[in-house]
């Protein structure tokens, strides 16, 4: 494990991992939770996010074709878009950021996105914390319908162990930044 990984999970154990009885997203307990949010809403958290993400986009453009747009379902893509699209731009990357609500608005500009996807765009989906890698997968059909190309998903955490092959299902790769048993715990499963 690199330093800036090593110190990205020592961050997260500090600030986003809580143990005790939880109830799941999917109804599931678990003797562990993560609130990723807590290192990605962060100065010095987002700051390490984006370093891994950033290394991790890079591995993706290596046939040439870059990514251009980075966002995901509102909540849990929120900060993780928006912070590493900053970081990025203040070291002369560009990423065009956005958000898929959960619902269609009704009105201004309706619809489900929010923010800067174009057509053709090739997206990283990002989430900060996948169990099944649901949210995540439904942002990259919203992405696909609007013209645009999801080619990875991206998460902080990867709790669940299951993500990459629902993610290879639909032809894109997965970039979990953190582990869970990078945390020190087993993966959750479907």
């Amino acid at each position: 494990m690199t330093d800036r990984r090593e110190a990205l999970v020592a961050h997260l154990m500090e600030h986003s991992i809580r143990t005790g009885e939880f109830t799941l997203k999917s109804g599931r307990t678990s003797t562990w939770f993560c609130d990723a949010k807590q290192t990605a809403c962060r100065p010095e958290g987002i700051l390490l996010v984006a370093e891994a993400a950033l290394e991790a986009i890079a591995v993706l453009e290596v046939d040439g074709d870059p990514i251009t747009a980075i966002g995901g379902l509102t909540a849990g893509a929120d900060p993780v878009a928006f912070g590493i699209a900053a970081v990025a731009a203040a070291r002369g990357r560009h990423l065009r950021s956005f958000s898929i609500r959960k619902e269609s608005k009704g009105h201004g500009v309706a619809g489900r996105l929010a923010g800067a996807l174009l057509p053709g765009d090739r997206v990283v989906v990002c989430e900060d914390t996948v169990t099944r890698g649901v949210s995540p997968l439904e942002a990259a059909a919203v992405v696909r319908d609007l013209g645009a190309v999801p080619v990875a998903v991206m998460a902080i955490v990867d709790r669940g162990g299951t993500c990459a092959a629902a993610a290879a299902d639909v032809g894109m790769a997965f970039l979990p930044l953190v582990t869970a048993p990078d945390l020190g715990f087993p993966y959750e499963g479907p």
